[in-house]
């Protein structure tokens, strides 16, 4: 707690909260939530809630996708910050950790502190935490030490992501918590990116499993970077797109997208340039194994004949 008593925690965060800061900090913004809106007390000193085993595994079916997609994200995050005293926790949108990644020597300590499958760490129960104001504000953020509400939390430094599903609405968080006192700024600022990597990765891998029989193409930002995937069906309807994607696009997040032409949504020519070079090998492949039968590839390729018409047209095709 950085040598602060607790009576002194308690008294700052309700000073703040007075001083009508709140208007001018996300950061006091959370407090005020955490203490009119929550009706909790800063100085409190109960450990997190747990649910039951019975209600965890309620929690992880609900999310059973993000799960699977997290896995293998979650494993190399820890690899990567494990050895510096932090855990991995993946949440659902209710802010209750449902996996994780410790290393064995510190999973007394975090368990003891409550980070572990199962506690819940939304605003409502816990305040301003890592977790929970990240669910709230659906933005990465890092709650360090003394930001947290409870003083009991004020040991901790805690870096979360949030983690939006296949139809762009929030699914969940990546947190990366540690209790040691010497995380160093420097260290957090790599803990983030390498938070916010992983967070991509499991995003990525959860859009790709959600479409697993469409192809996926890369959209760019204005600085030429991969800003997201779209999901594009077999008649050229662009069926899904990431939150990123959406954004860059001007698509609605959050809610099922409304199949659209590709050419629609990204223009003539830029339509082209991302769909056309994968979409002629593919139509070229399944023409060559049907030996040229435009109505046995057109059943191959899941297309009608006339559409596959148009695409041969389009692709200067011969067959």
């Amino acid at each position: 707690m950085n040598g602060q008593a607790p009576q002194h925690h308690a008294a700052r965060v309700e000073a703040a909260i007075a001083s009508g800061q709140a208007a001018r900090s996300a950061l006091v913004a959370s407090w005020r939530r955490s203490s009119r809106l929550h009706r909790l007390d800063p100085s409190g000193r109960g450990v997190p809630e747990r649910l039951t085993e019975a209600e965890l595994r309620e929690a992880r079916e609900r999310i059973a996708p993000l799960l699977a997609a997290a896995r293998g994200a979650m494993d190399r995050l820890h690899h990567a910050v494990g050895a510096a005293g932090c855990c991995v926790l993946l949440a659902d949108g209710e802010g209750v950790p449902v996996d994780r990644r410790g290393t064995p020597a510190d999973d007394t300590t975090f368990q003891s502190w409550g980070l572990w499958t199962g506690a819940l760490w939304s605003e409502e129960h816990e305040g301003t935490n890592g977790i929970g104001t990240c669910l709230v504000e659906q933005r990465p953020l890092t709650i360090d030490r003394d930001q947290h509400f409870f003083t009991r939390n004020t040991l901790l430094s805690c870096t979360a992501i949030p983690i939006y599903d296949h139809e762009a609405a929030l699914a969940g968080v990546l947190d990366v918590s540690s209790c040691r006192a010497d995380r160093t700024d420097a260290f957090s600022n790599l803990i983030a990116l390498a938070a916010s990597e992983a967070a991509k990765r499991i995003e990525a891998d959860l859009f790709r499993r959600a479409f697993a029989h469409a192809r996926i193409v890369l959209t760019h930002g204005p600085d030429g970077q991969c800003s997201g995937l779209v999901a594009v069906d077999a008649d050229d309807l662009v069926v899904g797109a990431t939150r990123s994607a959406r954004v860059g696009l001007g698509i609605a997040p959050g809610r099922p997208l409304q199949p659209v032409p590709a050419t629609d949504l990204f223009g003539g020519d830029a339509a082209h340039d991302h769909l056309a070079g994968g979409q002629r090998v593919v139509v070229q492949r399944a023409l060559l194994r049907a030996g040229g039968n435009v109505s046995a590839a057109a059943k191959a390729l899941g297309v009608s004949r006339a559409t596959l018409h148009r695409k041969l047209k389009r692709f200067e095709l011969k067959h």
